[in-house]
């Protein structure tokens, strides 16, 4: 299983857990709710910053690609170039 599939479960699970654990405590309803919104923004809060992490190593993967397509695009316009000057040295 990859690690950001556990990642997601455990956030998943812990956020099912805590949902349960405060529906099922003997408290006022007012307070209930209050502590409903505020590990819903918790939640909210954890999912951003996963999402936020997976698109800066996104970006960077696409970075890095780009950069080796770069250098691999001149490496074969070296190579075409020199095998361009070898022929054009042969002929003359």
């Amino acid at each position: 299983m990859s690690t950001k599939k556990i990642i997601t479960a455990v956030l998943i699970g812990a956020a099912a857990g805590a949902v349960l654990g405060i529906l099922f405590a003997s408290e006022k309803g007012s307070k209930t709710r209050k502590k409903l919104m505020r590990k819903k923004e918790d939640i909210k809060d954890a999912v951003q910053e996963k999402v936020e992490r997976f698109v800066d190593e996104l970006t960077e993967q696409y970075e890095n690609v780009k950069d080796q397509a770069s250098e691999f695009i001149d490496k074969g316009k070296e190579k075409v170039n020199s095998i361009k000057a070898n022929a054009i040295h042969a002929y003359s």
